[in-house]
């Protein structure tokens, strides 16, 4: 499961919650790509306030990443 967090600077990070990892938007993160992987299979993403995103928000939040 992952959680998408606000940073104290407007900006979000990712976070695994199974080891609390922070992960940045890098292309160049093997655990982002990971992470796009296991959110394409299922894997449960919560917004910043600890909800679980429906399979249409992740899709589309997906489509926002490069």
């Amino acid at each position: 499961m992952y959680q998408l967090k606000n940073t104290l600077d407007g900006g979000q990070v990712i976070l695994r919650v199974a080891d609390y990892a922070n992960i940045p938007f890098d292309e160049a993160n093997t655990d982002y790509q990971a992470f796009k992987k296991d959110l394409a299979n299922g894997v449960e993403l919560q917004d910043a306030n600890g909800t679980a995103m429906t399979a249409s928000e992740i899709t589309a939040f997906l489509a926002t990443l490069k």
